[in-house]
């Protein structure tokens, strides 16, 4: 469809990746938030757990979540992480924001149990902290004699 090579593009986004993370890294510091909502996306690397090997699982293979924290205001992905879903990964992920924050913020999370101690091992007292939990669906009322027009 270009003319170019796929091996050609893809180490081209490769490098591109690698530089714009270097930048995220350098500039996004000192970051004076109100608000930060973080929450993580699930996605797979090569193929869905059900699908690969145990080797291949070894060299990175399967589900991969993306760890994110976002200003509400200026909506800034203030902190990114790429890998498992579990304590070790909340802990490090929320160091990470920890350092690159210079004010006392509030932070939003789902309910993933693993950022309670992650949050409070990375910012001690220095943070506002609460959960959202959404319920989906549709309210219970009672019971009624005649259904709704």
């Amino acid at each position: 469809m270009t003319g170019i090579a796929k091996g050609t593009v893809l180490s081209l986004l490769s490098d591109m990746g690698k530089v714009c993370a270097e930048y995220h890294d350098e500039h996004v510091r000192n970051v004076t938030a109100k608000r930060i909502q973080c929450d993580e996306i699930w996605s797979f690397c090569y193929g869905k757990d059900k699908n690969v090997s145990e080797e291949q699982k070894a060299e990175g293979a399967g589900s991969l979540w993306t760890w994110t924290a976002l200003d509400a205001d200026s909506k800034l992905i203030v902190s990114y992480l790429c890998g498992g879903r579990d304590a070790a990964w909340a802990k490090s992920f929320m160091e990470d924001v920890a350092s690159r924050l210079t004010t006392r913020v509030q932070i939003t999370t789902d309910g993933h149990r693993a950022y309670v101690e992650a949050i409070e091992g990375a910012f001690g007292m220095d943070v506002d902290y609460a959960m959202l939990i959404k319920l989906y669906g549709s309210p219970v009322s009672p019971e009624t004699r005649y259904s709704p027009g």
